[in-house]
């Protein structure tokens, strides 16, 4: 595991215009640092509860599906869990698919941006970065951690070189009623992903305002584990309306 030769994945599936543009191999690494509240893959957790699988193996699984990447544009997305939680594995499969030709994303938290090394980056397409909060005590509520570090993340990538490879940047937010939709926390949110676009013209090229579900509450329920939004509804449409156009009004592209 330390050489990237062997990973800890929860499991992987085929899916259209999710995470990531096109048809793409969605691959769930186990083990995760965040506690957040209202995970909808709780099951992903633990990296002891994974299944162990090589990066040879991963990475001919990935070749299997060329053909229908290239066809749609697609191509992989390395999520979680964590997937800075296993940056060995992680940067060898991403290598590998750079070599086969195919688009590459990840999907993180940025919490563990720091194990992220250049050469990593520099394999990496799109990252889908996930902004749990824009407000610290918020980010702490939800996650059981510091928010700096995903902020650090984002401005990292934001100021990689010009004359090198910079990977697109989708920021995705989670709406969830009396926890995360204070207007003042979604204007830090919306305010810090138009200042990436600040340190660099177009590093911010989507945004994603996700609207709570329940639908990981069974998992919770199954895992033995306190599920502490069992009484919290979807937000209405029209609220997340809303708060999609506090992010437009930065000048930011939301869906």
């Amino acid at each position: 595991m330390r050489e990237g030769r062997l990973g800890s994945v929860h499991s992987w599936e085929l899916v259209t215009a999710v995470d990531g543009p096109g048809t793409r191999l969605t691959t769930f690494l186990s083990g995760c640092p965040l506690e957040c509240l209202y995970c909808h893959n709780p099951d992903t957790l633990a990296m002891r509860d994974g299944h162990p699988v090589t990066s040879d193996e991963l990475l001919a699984r990935i070749a299997r599906y060329a053909g229908v990447f290239r066809a749609t544009g697609g191509g992989i997305t390395l999520s979680g869990g964590e997937v800075l939680m296993q940056p060995a594995f992680a940067a060898r499969i991403l290598r590998g698919a750079k070599e086969l030709g195919i688009h590459t994303a990840i999907d993180t938290s940025g919490f563990l941006g720091a194990a992220a090394t250049d050469e990593m980056l520099a394999d990496i397409d799109l990252v889908l970065l996930d902004v749990k909060s824009g407000d610290p005590e918020t980010y702490r509520r939800v996650t059981g951690r510091t928010l700096e570090p995903t902020l650090a993340f984002g401005r990292r990538l934001a100021a990689l070189p010009l004359g090198g490879h910079r990977p697109e940047v989708w920021i995705r937010f989670v709406l969830v009623p009396g926890l995360t939709d204070d207007p003042g926390n979604v204007e830090k949110v919306a305010a810090y992903a138009a200042s990436l676009n600040e340190i660099t013209p177009g590093t911010v090229t989507r945004v994603e305002v996700l609207p709570f579900h329940q639908m990981g509450r069974d998992k919770w329920a199954a895992l033995g584990r306190d599920y502490r939004l069992g009484d919290t509804q979807p937000p209405t449409p029209e609220r997340t309306e809303s708060v999609r156009a506090r992010f437009r009004a930065h000048g930011l592209q939301t869906y």
